[in-house]
């Protein structure tokens, strides 16, 4: 899309809708990461299903750091990212075949489908089913979501526009922590309460898929020319798209002539965006922001705030990461994205280093810390959540869908998303083990990470900011590292 076109473009109501609507899918994701750590701490559902984590927590003295520790326990939350990670794959051919819109109802299907077994569970099997089919719906939608908010929003607003998926995944967080705490005192059956609600952003997405049109470019894609163009007119605002239009069905010809785009993204040209989609999200997880996410109030409790005192913690967590993710739908297409990570970087490692020093000295395996001390351990947790939702929360999900090109876009995505759900998954199943042998030295190993995730986004991720979606390949090309990429073209 030329840079014309795009100013040309007008913010109707009905363009602001879809963007909402769509978006929904991020809240889905985010309330069931908020939902997952603040019902394993739940009494009530420990001493139903995990009878001795229950007994354990209640001999709390004998180790901090290890009273949560149990496998059942562990895959209740990383069930959901396994079923998500294979699923993707097959959202992607959904994607490809039936188009964005289609993909985001079954999304919010699976979703719906997943709260209410969940929350009428009376066997540990029926809540794993019920983990399974949310990771389908979550699998789907992860695959969907960015790319429709990517392929509708205008070029100078596309990061913008992409990271309210990601602003959507905080309130999803906050809401669910607003609900687990609001939950927690009601005897037996909070935790059901808490569960089933997952099905209202599922809901809302569901009724967001009779109003939103399929992208342009999926439309296009699947020969439907018309149709196309007169999405395009509508996601735009003005009936004069022509050259957009013309920019789109030349991509689609291209893609069309590509019949396998998974073997085609193991050809030199589809390394870069591979490469650092991939890469995006391993580091995404690396730097433990779902590890403080899922388990924030089991964290907090291990730190010796009392259950209520753990989940309005996570609250407050919750609320700075909501507020954040403004600072980058403001910043990320001014500022750009490679400034954002690198800042990030810096805020981060610092925010880790100083709570593993605090909890090294100050929380053995026995006894608490102490108010002034804990109360700087959440300080410390928000400025790290804070640089987390400006930088790698949402710019993990912006930059893949943006960087490859029409015919691998969604076979690209799906490696993307299937990586994420997969260390998603890694660090869900392994972190409260974790906790309990590296205790605050689980800390500085995050802080490793966080160290080569500013290595690699310094000598690999170019600045995408400005970019047309189908002209990466200059980029790739003034690249010092990938341009060798496309030495034989």
């Amino acid at each position: 899309m030329s840079t014309n076109q795009a100013n040309n473009s007008k913010i109707t109501v009905y363009v602001v809708s879809c963007w909402i609507f769509a978006a929904f899918g991020g809240l889905m994701f985010g309330y069931d990461i908020g939902i997952s750590g603040g019902v394993s701490g739940m009494d009530d559902f420990l001493l139903k299903f995990f009878p001795n984590v229950y007994e354990r927590k209640l001999h709390a003295k004998e180790n901090n750091y290890c009273k949560y520790d149990d496998q059942l326990l562990q895959l209740f939350t990383s069930s959901l990212y396994l079923s998500a990670l294979v699923s993707s794959f097959f959202a992607s051919k959904a994607c490809s075949a039936l188009g964005r819109r289609p993909t985001i109802f079954m999304a919010s299907v699976f979703f719906i489908a997943g709260a209410v077994i969940s929350a009428a569970s009376e066997h540990r099997w029926m809540l794993i089913v019920g983990r399974i089919l949310f990771g389908v719906g979550v699998g789907f939608g992860n695959e969907t979501v960015p790319l429709f908010l990517t392929e509708v929003a205008p070029i100078q607003l596309r990061g913008a526009v992409n990271i309210m998926f990601q602003l959507f995944v905080t309130i999803g967080i906050f809401i669910a922590n607003l609900v687990n705490y609001a939950t927690s005192n009601m005897h037996p059956n909070g935790w059901r309460v808490s569960l089933g609600l997952a099905a209202v952003p599922a809901l809302m997405l569901l009724v967001g898929c009779f109003v939103i049109t399929d992208t342009p470019a999926s439309l296009i894609e699947r020969g439907k020319d018309e149709q196309g163009k007169a999405a395009l007119k509508k996601v735009r605002g003005v009936d004069d798209v022509e050259v957009e239009f013309k920019e789109i069905v030349a991509a689609c010809e291209q893609a069309k002539a590509v019949k396998h785009p998974f073997r085609n993204l193991m050809k030199s040209a589809s390394i870069p965006p591979l490469v650092i989609a991939i890469f995006l999200q391993v580091f995404q997880q690396f730097t433990g922001i779902n590890a403080i996410m899922f388990y924030a109030p089991v964290l907090f409790q291990t730190m010796g705030f009392k259950s209520d005192g753990a989940l309005l913690s996570a609250v407050i967590t919750g609320l700075v990461n909501v507020g954040s993710t403004f600072v980058s739908i403001y910043a990320v297409d001014k500022v750009g994205r490679r400034k954002l990570l690198l800042q990030a970087c810096c805020q981060m490692l610092i925010s880790q280093l100083a709570i593993g020093i605090i909890l090294s000295f100050s929380l053995k395996e026995t006894g608490t810390l102490d108010r002034t001390l804990a109360t700087v351990v959440v300080i410390l947790v928000c400025t790290y959540v804070m640089s987390f939702a400006w930088s790698w929360g949402p710019l993990g999900w912006l930059i893949p869908s943006e960087t490859f090109p029409m015919e691998t876009r969604t076979a690209g995505f799906a490696f993307a998303v299937s990586t994420n759900m997969l260390f998603t998954s890694i660090i869900a199943q392994a972190f409260l083990t974790m906790l309990c042998k590296m205790q605050a030295n689980i800390f500085f190993f995050f802080s490793g990470w966080i160290v080569v995730m500013g290595l690699f986004v310094m000598f690999l991720v170019p600045e995408t900011k400005g970019v047309p979606i189908d002209g990466m390949v200059d980029v790739w090309k003034s690249h010092p590292v990938w341009k060798r990429c496309f030495k034989n073209e």
